[in-house]
């Protein structure tokens, strides 16, 4: 069982303030694109932003309090909802994807193969881009751990993924970088359109 959290509270600044879980790719939105990754796994939980779009009805969501208040932030209130759900059974793993990626649901999948094995001393799991990259919000973590690394931080607004995940050991796995990429801009928008049936 793997919990998921959907990051889709950010501002897109670079595409003129458009909420990210809006845009369409290939003719769906990209969180519906995000949220194929959904079955199969355990709860899912999608932090919004105060003016973004609804989720699909059924679909258990939450803001930061106050919002815009970064990813990290968004992982803590993504985490405290899944935790909080009635009746919910905690997964041991949950997974941190951010809404923008429109490949993000392939590219889980690939990462969700390597989970029944990955050892006891590993605390998450990312792809590792071709150009060395690490996609730290397309990963998955153990759920103690993430909470640990959390706690571990001073405060976790306005703080950067990279603090969030410095301690932790990764399983990192290659990839050729096919399913990976997020759209920051216009351009990137573009892009994935035009490669996106």
């Amino acid at each position: 069982m793997i919990d998921l959290i959907v990051l889709a509270g950010g501002r897109g600044v670079r595409l003129g303030g458009r909420d990210k879980a809006a845009l369409v790719v290939g003719g769906r939105t990209l969180l519906e694109r995000v949220l194929d990754a959904a079955p199969g796994l355990g709860g899912t939980a999608v932090v919004v932003g105060a003016t973004s779009e609804p989720v699909p009805a059924g679909t258990l969501s939450t803001v930061e309090d106050p919002p815009d208040g970064g990813p990290v932030a968004g992982i803590e209130a993504g985490l405290n909802a899944l935790d909080l759900e009635p009746g919910a059974t905690r997964a041991p793993w949950v997974a941190v994807v951010a809404v923008d990626q429109p490949r993000a649901a392939a590219a889980l999948a690939q990462l969700r193969e390597h989970v029944d094995l990955v050892p006891g001393q590993v605390d998450a799991l990312a792809h590792l881009h071709p150009e060395g990259a690490v996609q730290w919000l397309l990963g998955i973590y153990r759920r103690d751990r993430l909470r640990w690394a959390l706690h571990s931080l001073p405060r976790t607004r306005d703080i950067a993924v990279r603090q969030l995940v410095a301690d932790l050991r990764w399983l990192l796995i290659a990839t050729d970088g096919e399913d990976l990429g997020d759209v920051d801009t216009p351009a990137d928008l573009a892009h994935w359109q035009h490669r996106t049936p």
